[in-house]
């Protein structure tokens, strides 16, 4: 880097190379302060010799991580991506913000879900829509895991569009099962009504189990029966799905207490008593003692 009266310019590129070698033997040695600081500097060369090299960022994360630094080293990875989709390798970007949502999923889920939402965003764009809906699938199990239910609606519903694009429509029936969860657990009948009602276009739904089983489900809520809501929440069909939408299937319950409602008459007879209740019956035996004639 140094200058003289035969060297005008500093040599940026041999500089980024060296800094990347004590990078590193620093790492290796397990000095991960020299190491981040030895990676920083091969960054800055790269940059001042206008060469974006996202590459040079990653043995800086790796540093990072070892440092349980792990905001910072999302951040370079996030600013790698950016680079990697300026130098014209989308798939590379976006397996680069996956791989940060994976490093920062335990420790910042909000963050986390904004990564793979990134990443399903990039991998869309390029059209290889199995890989983002990976990333969807992702962020819908993080948002119901941390209780977001309006947000995890949306990328419910997203993931379902998708699959009904690519035709793979079992899994649409799956992912209408789980819309209906966290709509219920919003508290929104009406919703989870309209997602059932909207999936009889999907070809095969109408007919098929999953259908008959969210009709069930719905039945049980609108009438206040927790007994028939946890009958088919039991089901397998609901019990094997991922952990985080059978969850919210084994918790639902419904409002009211999930008391199931009874016939007016039987409520009065219990607002009359006992007594009541033997006499109503006598005179209806009476009133048929003669025979109907």
């Amino acid at each position: 880097l140094k200058t003289g009266f035969l060297k005008w310019k500093p040599d940026y590129d041999s500089a980024a190379t060296e800094y990347g070698k004590a990078a590193v033997a620093f790492k290796n040695a397990k000095q991960f302060d020299q190491a981040r600081e030895a990676c920083l500097r091969e960054a800055e060369a790269h940059e001042n010799n206008k060469a974006t090299t996202p590459d040079s960022h990653i043995p800086l994360t790796v540093a990072l991580q070892e440092m349980q630094r792990l905001p910072e080293a999302v951040q370079l990875i996030e600013k790698a991506s950016m680079m990697y989709l300026e130098n014209g390798t989308p798939d590379t970007a976006a397996i680069a913000l996956e791989r940060a949502g994976k490093l920062i999923e335990n420790v910042s889920p909000e963050k986390a879900v904004q990564l793979y939402q990134q990443a399903a965003s990039v991998f869309e764009n390029e059209e290889r829509l199995r890989q983002a809906l990976e990333m969807l699938g992702k962020a819908s199990r993080l948002l119901v895991r941390g209780r977001r239910l309006d947000e995890a609606a949306l990328s419910l519903q997203k993931e379902k569009s998708i699959y009904k694009e690519i035709e793979n429509y079992p899994t649409c029936y799956k992912k209408t099962i789980a819309q209906v969860l966290v709509h219920l657990h919003r508290n929104d009948y009406v919703a989870a009504e309209r997602c059932v009602r909207e999936s009889y276009s999907i070809p095969g739904f109408n007919g098929s189990e999953d259908c008959a089983a969210l009709e069930q489900l719905l039945e049980g809520y609108d009438q206040q029966d927790q007994d028939q809501v946890s009958e088919v929440c039991n089901l397998p069909l609901f019990k094997y799905m991922d952990n985080d939408y059978a969850k919210l299937g084994l918790t639902l319950v419904v409002p009211g207490g999930g008391i199931k409602k009874k016939s007016p008459n039987a409520a009065q007879d219990k607002a009359r008593g006992p007594a009541a209740v033997g006499s109503h019956a006598d005179e209806e035996e009476d009133e048929y003692s003669g025979g109907l004639c």
